[in-house]
């Protein structure tokens, strides 16, 4: 199963959607999605859907998930690899109104840097398909996650950015 989560700000992420039900439709995704779906207000298709979960029934979906899909949230994204799920981390761009700004570039690239997750950035998400297949195919380039220090995580993306985006 395929599981899906995009938050709970009061940002939709309809992109997201529209693409896994267009995966869906032409059989790039052929396992079971459910979505976590926040404020979207695109109504997918293809696969089962809720707005909002409990914590308790987020980390259930989570721990009966292979992969988890999740926008570029850090807290997201780190109970997915802290339960040693596949993760795809697809960033949320300021300029469909998806976010206030686009800090989910630098999360993202932080944990595929480090080989934590396979990350999609781009506009029309045409990676998301072959994010997914290699995962299915076993070559997605990642290494699992082994280091359960909150802080682990806040250090590495604090010295990514330092290092990449800072004079």
């Amino acid at each position: 199963m395929i599981f899906v989560c995009v938050g709970s700000r009061n940002y939709p992420f309809n992109r997201l959607f529209v693409k896994l039900d267009e995966l869906c439709e032409v059989g790039i995704i052929k396992e079971e999605i459910f979505a976590q779906v926040g404020t979207s207000t695109y109504q997918p298709k293809y696969f089962e859907y809720r707005d909002f979960l409990s914590q308790e029934e987020f980390q259930e979906k989570v721990n009966e998930a292979d992969i988890v899909i999740s926008h570029g949230a850090s807290g997201s994204i780190m109970k997915a690899l802290n339960a040693g799920k596949k993760v795809i981390a697809v960033t949320r761009l300021e300029k469909y109104g998806e976010h206030i700004n686009d800090h989910q570039i630098q999360n993202n690239e932080a944990f595929a840097a480090n080989k934590y997750v396979l990350a999609v950035y781009d506009n029309e998400m045409e990676d998301l398909g072959a994010a997914v297949q290699a995962f299915y195919n076993g070559t997605a380039d990642v290494v699992p996650w082994n280091n359960k220090d909150p802080m682990a995580i806040v250090n590495m993306i604090q010295e990514f950015i330092q290092e990449n985006w800072c004079d």
